[in-house]
């Protein structure tokens, strides 16, 4: 089946289900799945579609929420939070974003290690308690009850004060000319606020988020210190990102 031909079915499963699964349709159409992310950010770049974890939804949807998202490439997301591992290096007070990458990093952290686990998310701060003995600050402010993390006023004056020494920062999607960027607005600016709390910034980033532009840019490329990728992904990423990715 031809690019084209690809695309034509995409936009009509948008249509009739009202989502994409990349590795559903590419098992359907006996594709590589990286031809069909290939597709839908084609299709995002013409603004026929919007990309997001796993796949794609319509321009006018909103990202699915917190407990969808837990079910989305959790193999994938768990590679990644292995590979960010050596980034939390005893002593560090580590600002660690929202996000089901980083609860996944949030599970296999170290016990022993003296950390202390900043984070606007309460799902993250639980894992991070209930799995090691790091001191765990839950930044407060209002939940946003789709996104389940911590934004406002009171959340950006209790980041302002954190002082971490590495953010390992989450997104909704990675582009080389757009930089880093986020569904929502409020939790752009939180991104953007425990940035620039920290001493130096990583994004974590899964496979289907390569080369996807969400609608809030958070930080450009050149704000980070370096992009940690699931590593089946990583000649991948580096061939779209360069010598960023870790």
């Amino acid at each position: 089946m031809l690019s084209e031909q690809r695309k034509t079915h995409l936009l009509a499963l948008l249509e009739r289900d009202g989502r994409v699964v990349a590795k559903e349709v590419a098992v359907e159409l006996a594709v590589s799945e990286d031809s069909i992310r290939r597709d839908l950010r084609e299709l995002a770049d013409a603004g026929l579609a919007r990309r997001v974890y796993g796949g794609a939804l319509p321009v006018e949807a909103s990202e699915p929420p917190f407990s969808e998202r837990t079910g989305v490439e959790p193999v994938s997301k768990a590679r990644v939070a292995q590979a960010a591992l050596p980034l939390v290096e005893p002593g560090m007070t580590i600002a660690l974003d929202a996000g089901t990458t980083s609860l996944a990093l949030a599970r296999i952290l170290p016990r022993g290690a003296r950390l202390t686990i900043a984070t606007p998310s309460p799902h993250v701060a639980i894992a991070a308690a209930e799995r090691s003995d790091a001191r765990v600050i839950l930044l407060g402010g209002e939940l946003g009850r789709h996104s389940m993390v911590s934004g406002g006023a009171l959340a950006l004056e209790a980041i302002a004060r954190i002082g971490a020494d590495r953010f390992l920062l989450g997104a909704s999607g990675v582009h080389p000319e757009h930089g880093v960027t986020t569904d929502d607005p409020d939790d752009a600016a939180v991104k953007r606020a425990l940035s620039a709390a920290s001493r130096e910034t990583y994004l974590l980033v899964s496979g289907e988020k390569l080369g996807a532009r969400a609608q809030h840019p958070v930080l450009p490329l050149d704000a980070l210190a370096g992009i940690v990728v699931d590593p089946a992904e990583r000649d991948a990423a580096r061939a779209l990102l360069g010598t960023l990715v870790a």
